[in-house]
């Protein structure tokens, strides 16, 4: 089967991202677009990719696959024009900057027939797979408690700007929005449950940065009620001094407990009344889908950038007809941005108790 033809619209850092996933999955990178058409060929040729496009138009014209990495206000946009005119897409989050305009875009996705995938990619480690499928089993029990949190400190200092902190270009949420949704995706891959209600607070440190004014949070602290009665506390915050990337999530079950941490991949722990234990990467002791997405062996660590690539590959699987399991779609952004919405709404109204509906 040929190869896929893969353009990318933005040229910033998930754009570096994006462009290896897609090589080491095999696509021929064709086009890049950018701001403008010297921005777009200087980020090509950093990249590698085949040329700079003259603009959106002409990169969404000269792939199969069309990778969004522009600004968030941007992204609905951007995958409608790549929509329009037959192709799939590979959008970053968050899918859109509202949840109308979310649903616009699966709408769009599903009357087209085409793939449409979003990288909520920390389902991609392994360890992960591997405690979605303790929970699946039972091994854990009854799923009773929650306590998970997603630490950054990008913006800790008050010169610390962003175009994501801006209204216009990052939308009305940031910290949430950004990672808080990767950290409530997670939760409700991992345990099969869904969030049905929150309560949620969130903070904006700085009412200014690198003087802009700031229109989203810094941080949110959200207790969550899932489905079936399990409580949680999930703390969301890009001003932890010291922590980069700490996303943990422990599930605490009626027998046993799960903790996975994003900075240590290689390893789940697995609480017990009696004994706890660290069950390590090894794909011959692992769970099938696990195992799957364990391509190194055991000793040789496997982070990020491994897990983007597996997100990638199944996506491009999925253009191809293939159902890959666990593959993050458009309707997971939709699900992401309702959410968000809940979570700007609860913070409005003081923290009260906020329904969360099912699309």
């Amino acid at each position: 089967m040929s190869a896929l033809r893969a353009g990318f619209l933005g040229g910033g850092f998930m754009a570096t991202v994006h462009t290896r996933a897609a090589r080491a999955a095999g696509a021929e990178l064709t086009a890049l677009a950018s701001s403008s058409a010297e921005r777009a060929a200087a980020a090509a040729a950093a990249l590698g990719v085949e040329r700079g496009a003259a603009d959106i138009a002409d990169a969404i014209a000269a792939s199969d696959v069309v990778h969004v990495c522009t600004p968030n206000a941007d992204h609905a946009a951007h995958a409608h024009a790549a929509i329009a005119v037959g192709k799939h897409v590979v959008c970053e989050k968050p899918l859109a900057t509202s949840v109308a305009d979310a649903r616009s875009l699966v709408e769009a996705l599903d009357a087209a027939g085409l793939v449409g995938a979003v990288p909520f990619v920390y389902r991609f480690h392994p360890m992960v797979r591997e405690a979605r499928a303790l929970v699946a089993s039972g091994e854990l029990g009854v799923i009773l408690s929650v306590d998970a949190a997603y630490l950054q400190d990008w913006m800790l200092l008050e010169t610390d700007g962003n175009w994501r902190a801006t209204g216009d270009a990052g939308g009305a949420s940031r910290a949430f929005a950004d990672i808080g949704s990767h950290l409530c995706d997670l939760l409700e891959f991992v345990t099969g449950d869904r969030i049905v209600r929150l309560s949620a607070r969130t903070r904006t440190v700085y009412a200014e940065r690198d003087g802009k004014r700031v229109a989203n949070e810094d941080i949110a602290a959200l207790l969550v009620e899932l489905g079936n009665g399990a409580l949680g506390t999930l703390l969301v915050s890009q001003m932890a001094a010291g922590r980069k990337n700490g996303l943990v999530f422990e599930l605490h079950g009626s027998t046993h407990a799960a903790r996975f941490e994003q900075e240590r991949p290689e390893e789940l722990w697995i609480g017990g009344r009696d004994t706890s234990q660290l069950r390590l990467r090894d794909a011959g002791a692992l769970s099938p889908d696990a195992a799957r997405l364990s391509i190194v062996p055991p000793g040789h660590p496997m982070g990020y950038q491994d897990a983007f690539n597996a997100f990638v590959r199944d996506a491009y699987a999925a253009v191809r007809g293939e159902t890959p399991d666990g593959l993050p779609t458009f309707r997971d952004g939709l699900r992401a941005g309702i959410v968000t919405e809940a979570v700007l709404r609860s913070a409005a109204d003081g923290g009260a108790w906020t329904d969360v509906p099912t699309p």
